[in-house]
């Protein structure tokens, strides 16, 4: 009776992948399991830089097309992906406009919130606002900031861009009141003088193109300089 073949080892069986043990390095030691994902952390990060990067293209291509005008197909080819992997970062283009919206106007909180912890005068403390609102305004988000409708937002997206506004709005006029109480700003109407402020700087994002003669830190000097003059008590 002929006898029966041998039978392949189980662990190379068609079909049957080895165990990690038996996997060998390119020079034939033996290497330890791992894994080809990134850590949790590290992928996280890689994902919020991409995301970034999405709603900057997008702020750009608003600032060029016109907010209207742009697609996600046009923001996918800026960065060289299908558009597909922007659904990836983001639900639509109206998330990706309040996320413009939202960048903008937290580079301004945000200066509101470093300075609330400065022991400077509240007249210093306001122009160094002013040249942090401008240099925001001189950017694509502070294009999208005045010269996209809010109208395309949602009712809930457009009551938080409402809500950050007016946290701007209070900061200025908590700085003016400051300044009038130390000395360092002559007697006004807060409400007054922070619309006057909001609408010269809020008409940056009208006028101003990259490549300009001012850099956006030299403008919100110019600006901060000019608003000086009237704020200053006239003993100074």
């Amino acid at each position: 009776m002929a006898s029966r073949n041998k039978q392949t080892p189980v662990a190379f069986r068609a079909g049957r992948r080895r165990p990690a043990a038996a996997i060998k390095a390119a020079d034939g030691k033996a290497t330890r399991e791992s894994s080809p994902w990134k850590p949790t952390r590290e992928r996280a990060r890689e994902r919020e830089v991409k995301r970034d990067a999405v709603i900057l293209a997008a702020a750009r291509a608003f600032k060029e097309r016109g907010y209207h005008n742009t697609t996600l197909d046009d923001i996918a080819a800026h960065l060289n992906v299908t558009k597909p992997t922007i659904y990836y970062y983001v639900s639509n283009k109206e998330q990706i406009l309040f996320e413009c919206f939202r960048v903008g106007l937290g580079q301004i909180t945000a200066a509101l919130d470093e300075l609330a912890a400065s022991k400077d005068s509240g007249r210093d403390k306001l122009l160094a606002l002013m040249r942090s609102y401008a240099a925001a305004m001189a950017t694509e988000f502070g294009w999208c900031m005045v010269r996209v409708e809010e109208q395309d937002l949602s009712p809930v997206m457009s009551k938080r861009i409402k809500q950050l506004k007016s946290e701007i709005d209070h900061g200025i006029r908590k700085l003016l009141t400051q300044g009038m109480q130390d000395g360092s700003i002559r007697q006004c109407d807060p409400k007054m003088a922070a619309f006057a402020m909001a609408g010269a700087l809020n008409w940056i994002g009208h006028w101003y193109r990259g490549g300009e003669a001012f850099t956006p830190e030299q403008i919100g000097t110019h600006f901060s300089d000019l608003f000086d003059l009237g704020l200053r008590p006239a003993s100074n």
